[in-house]
């Protein structure tokens, strides 16, 4: 018998409300919710996949350790916990708390029990030896949060549903449905701009989806975005002049140093290093001074490079001196039902408290830049990484270089990983602990109604039942967290890990709270009116309304105001002059691309994804293939400092010339990967040609885009 009931797509940060039909355990369908006030029936292809993953027949549902001989066998959930434990528990006892490191993959910030018990239990591990996703991804916006406002979460997201004017720069939100900006449906909600008589503009040095339904695109140079983003500044503040009625709701510092600081960043001087002309670089600066609301977006292009802070911080500042901070169709603040910020239960944030041992990195928040995670690895000595736990994540695949991790992995001398899948990074674990997908358990989402653009909260119940073998990923972790306190002797237990939580929880979580409980609790105590109970009566999801002004009153920064020029970033403009000049037009930069049908590196196991033209190709502007005496779908050799692969060339107009772009999330036909379709795609992952050397020397996030590389004919013998 059929029945449709509400869930969420928790695979990217759109958070897209789902109706989902199953006929006893089987997922028959799956479309867009059309109530869901946020995402308003919109879904993605990855979506429909969901069912794919639930049905996948490589995804584990149970334990496996390896034999002796590398294959693997199934273990029990209680031997695999106490065997874990216990290897964790020796490994410190005998090396220190830092001989054991963890990695965590970005997906763990799409589940709530994670939030609830995966952290507890890192905090449990208490090791300075902590990487994550965060680092070869958003760190920068994070880190200037933090310097600016004083939190790192205390991000302003654009007002979408009201701008007039938005300029987009090195993100495709087409694709991504925002990031660092949950707003599924971008695509409908830039129509409803234009009725609007608003327009979009795109700086991209490729003609993205984005960019293929904008106004106006223009091409950058990768890597000279803060080139660009200094000589607006130098519009708006020199030229134009900042107008004292436009900010004078805002609590700013800074601003007299600012204009010394973008006093000789004119468009003249950005025009030769970024490759668009100062006459565009000024005509820009000068519509986004004077629309009434408007608002510049930037996200992985300027955040993955070696300017990533300098280039965020900008945007920061280009939305402040306009007065489009806190303005309504500007940049505001969130107001979610659970806010993480006002509740104080998601930490501030540090920076640089401790240094990695080999490469001598800041940390920040507590993780160290992942780019060095193979140093501590191999590199011999007191802290040397022995023991590695890795959580919903493929470094392998994601990080800086990552075809060397593998091999530094197979010297641990233990490796656990909390996964669903044997990939190109769980293949090297001694143990595998599979969790169960989005559809199996319950869901809120408490990180991304922190960035959404409009306010709504929504929980959404399992729509199957999971296998009576298997375990939720808060069940994993409070086993792990039990099984840690028992090996070291020491019964702190799950409940003095959660020291930001009410101390109403207390009680529950000695009774093994699931996140549910755990939920139902900060919302009975939180401001708002609403609990488990009211939300279930409204499953599509409750609206809180738009996003709204009141910075002055939010602001959590010691000083009460935005800091317009903190130090640790603006000191960096001394390399940016030095770093940034115009280009040999000989030299070719790599950058990524992402895929509306792909999903970083753990989709392509759903043959309705895959399916179709390949997506995996290096794409080359026409003049650059003739002169590399190449025709498109030739085989050739992609060749960094870090590394070389072969590729398949593709012609295309949409890239910049002197620019390269190939895919990131490929590279699973490989030996031991047990993934049967990704395994038929014969494409090489972008990140072995990628370079853990280069970094954003303020942040330590890796510098995925602008990578120098040469494109050669394979020589066929």
């Amino acid at each position: 018998m059929t029945s449709t009931s509400h869930s969420v797509c928790n695979l990217c940060e759109a958070i897209c409300g789902l109706n989902v039909t199953v006929d006893g355990n089987r997922v028959i369908e799956i479309r867009g919710d059309r109530h869901d006030p946020l995402s308003r029936g919109h879904i993605c292809p990855k979506a429909t996949a969901l069912a794919d993953l639930h049905a996948d027949p490589d995804r584990l549902r149970t334990p496996i350790r390896k034999t002796a001989t590398g294959g693997w066998e199934p273990i029990s959930w209680k031997a695999a916990i106490e065997l874990v434990a216990g290897k964790i528990a020796s490994t410190q006892k005998q090396h220190g708390r830092n001989a054991v490191g963890l990695y965590l993959g970005n997906p763990n910030v799409h589940s709530l029990g994670f939030v609830t018990h995966g952290l507890p239990f890192v905090k449990a591990v208490g090791t300075r030896n902590t990487f994550s996703a965060t680092s070869a991804d958003q760190l920068p916006i994070q880190l200037v949060a933090h310097l600016m406002y004083g939190h790192q979460l205390q991000i302003p997201i654009p007002d979408l549903d009201h701008t007039d004017h938005l300029l987009i720069i090195g993100a495709n939100p087409v694709v991504s449905n925002g990031s660092m900006m949950t707003s599924p449906d971008f695509r409908s909600r830039m129509r409803e701009l234009r009725r609007r008589g608003g327009q979009l503009i795109v700086i991209d040095p490729r003609r993205t989806e984005t960019a293929a339904i904008a106004d106006t695109h223009h091409f950058i140079r990768p890597g000279t975005d803060a080139a660009f983003l200094m000589a607006m500044l130098h519009v708006l503040v020199h030229e134009r002049g900042v107008s004292p009625e436009r900010i004078e709701h805002l609590p700013l510092s800074g601003l007299d140093e600012l204009r010394t600081l973008c006093a000789t960043t004119t468009p003249e001087w950005a025009g030769p290093v970024t490759g668009i002309d100062a006459t565009d670089i000024r005509s820009m600066a000068t519509y986004f001074g004077t629309s009434p609301r408007a608002v510049i977006y930037g996200r992985m292009g300027v955040s993955t490079q070696r300017f990533g802070t300098l280039c965020q911080w900008a945007i920061q500042v280009i939305n402040a001196v306009t007065g489009n901070l806190d303005r309504v169709g500007g940049a505001l603040l969130t107001d979610p039902e659970i806010n993480l910020v006002d509740r104080k239960l998601s930490g501030r944030g540090h920076f640089d408290k401790w240094r990695s041992r080999v490469r001598d990195l800041p940390e920040f928040a507590g993780e160290l830049p992942v780019a060095t995670l193979i140093d501590e690895i191999v590199t011999e000595g007191a802290g040397q990484i022995r023991t590695l736990i890795t959580v919903a994540g493929n470094p392998v695949s994601s990080s800086p270089g990552g075809g060397h991790l593998g091999p530094a992995l197979d010297g641990l001398d233990f490796m656990v990983s909390i996964d669903f899948y044997v990939n190109e990074t769980t293949r090297h674990a001694d143990v595998i602990l599979p969790p169960t997908m989005i559809l199996e358990r319950d869901h809120y989402d408490l990180i991304f109604h922190q960035l959404a653009v409009r306010n709504t909260a929504r929980f959404s119940r399992a729509v199957v039942k999971k296998s009576t073998d298997a375990k939720h990923d808060w069940q994993i972790f409070a086993d792990l967290t039990r099984g840690l306190a028992r090996a070291r002797s020491a019964d702190t237990g799950l409940l003095q890990r959660l020291r930001r939580l009410p101390k109403q929880v207390v009680p529950t979580i000695r009774a093994k709270a699931s996140p549910r409980v755990l939920l139902d609790v900060l919302l009975h105590t939180g401001p708002g009116d609403l609990t488990i109970r009211k939300l279930l009566a409204t499953p599509s999801g409750h609206d809180l309304g738009p996003l709204r002004p009141g910075l002055a009153r939010k602001i959590v920064a010691a000083s009460g105001t935005v800091d317009l020029v903190p130090s640790l970033v603006t000191a960096d403009l001394a390399r940016m002059h030095t770093d940034l000049v115009a280009t040999a037009d000989h030299e070719l930069l790599l950058i990524g691309r992402r895929h509306l049908r792909s999903n970083n590196s753990w989709m392509n196991n759903s043959t309705r994804l895959t399916k179709g033209n390949p997506r995996h190709h290096l794409l080359m502007h026409p003049k650059d293939l003739a002169a590399g005496g190449l025709c498109s779908g030739d085989q050739a050799m992609l060749k960094s400092a870090a590394g070389s692969v072969e590729v398949t060339v593709a012609e295309s107009d949409s890239i910049m010339p002197g620019v390269v772009s190939l895919p990131h999330g490929f590279g699973q036909n490989q030996a031991g990967v047990r993934l049967a379709v990704a395994g038929l795609i014969e494409a090489p992952s972008v990140n072995d040609v990628t370079d853990p050397l280069r970094l954003d020397e303020i942040s330590g996030n890796a510098a995925l885009n602008g990578v120098p590389v040469t494109v050669s004919a394979t020589v066929t013998g």
